[in-house]
């Protein structure tokens, strides 16, 4: 099961972000799975071609504080969207970010990013419906409590986990995190929260940890908070991941089981990203589907429910590592049935 949107973009630039978030990035992983002669007459089986759930304000509540919601629902949006996805350098320079080019104004990309927020939890009903669902949006693992961080406005992730626990749909929920960076603001907001459980493999150097571990102010730095399991991997020790990986699952399921695995299914360690920031991880494209392959499998094995999100992935090449997945994985759900 996929749900994408294509009314949504994935790109930034018609608000005059420059992020290498890339449109093709959606359209070419799309293109690929129609291309397929056996997927394309299976279509309706496995794309959800429609976001028709709702944000409310009440679902932010229940994971960020009510003074930064109350933030983004006033004049102080533009100033929070300029902080998260840090268009403003520490000289007061405009970063990655050409206000000029605009078509559309800034804080309009509120509401995109709700409906983003809002795909997350329909992703997470259909996998519980249906035993797997990835959706084309998602994955915003760096939004704290009180701030956004890292282009995460709202942490969709927890969101979604919440909603449902809300709505006793669940219970127990994983979050298996394998994009390149450290899903920081997930670990915090569910930090001592035993019915999420937390698992990153990440860049052991790098941002947000090359951060200090106190600020200035005084304040901790809360992307210092731990996952109940961290998989640091340091450059050069792309050899050993998916073995530290399988150790990492293995060690999630010691305990108990859960309801729903949210996994944030970042391409942004694929050695062809282009986000400079997420360049201290390479992996080759074959070990990005090994990767995603030992997550479907391990979690199917079990017979937990899984929503994977598209998460990170920069530049024009990433499609390929998404593509390569969930050709697969139709093949296995639908395909090899049809």
């Amino acid at each position: 099961m996929i749900l994408y949107d294509q009314r949504i973009p994935a790109s930034l630039i018609e608000f005059g972000i420059q992020i290498p978030v890339k449109d093709s990035r959606s359209i070419k992983t799309f293109k690929a799975l129609l291309d397929d002669p056996k997927l394309l007459p299976l279509r309706e089986h496995w794309h959800h071609d429609r976001i028709v759930e709702t944000i409310s304000r009440e679902d932010l509540l229940r994971v960020h504080s009510a003074n930064y919601v109350n933030r983004l629902y006033s004049d102080g949006l533009e100033q929070e969207i300029i902080s998260t996805f840090e268009l403003i350098d520490a000289e007061g320079k405009y970063y990655r970010y050409a206000p000029e080019t605009a078509t559309r104004p800034l804080t309009d990309l509120f509401e995109r990013l709700l409906t983003k927020a809002a795909g997350s939890i329909q992703a997470a009903r259909l996998a519980l419906d249906h035993g797997f669902c990835f959706s084309f949006t998602g994955g915003a693992h760096h939004a704290q409590h009180d701030f956004g961080k890292g282009f995460c406005m709202m942490n969709d992730i927890v969101i979604a986990a919440r909603k449902l626990q809300h709505e006793k749909k669940v219970d127990r929920v994983w979050v298996i995190d394998v994009d390149a960076h450290k899903g920081d603001g997930t670990a915090a907001l569910t930090a001592g929260d035993s019915s999420i459980r937390t698992l990153s493999v990440h860049m052991a150097s790098g941002w947000p940890l090359d951060e200090p571990a106190v600020f200035a102010d005084g304040n901790a730095n809360l992307s210092f908070i731990p996952s109940d399991i961290d998989i640091p991997i340091e450059s050069g020790e792309e050899g050993y991941y998916i073995e530290r990986l399988q150790k990492g699952l293995n060690k999630l399921a010691e305990n108990a089981s859960a309801d729903l695995a949210i996994v944030v299914c970042g391409a942004d360690p694929y050695e062809n990203d282009e986000l400079p920031s997420a360049s201290r991880l390479k992996l080759s494209l074959e070990q990005m589907f090994a990767r995603d392959q030992l997550l479907y499998t391990w979690l199917m094995e079990r017979n937990i429910p899984s929503v994977f999100l598209m998460a990170g992935g920069y530049g024009e090449d990433v499609w390929r590592v998404y593509a390569q997945f969930l050709r697969w994985v139709l093949h296995l759900r639908h395909a090899s049935h049809g």
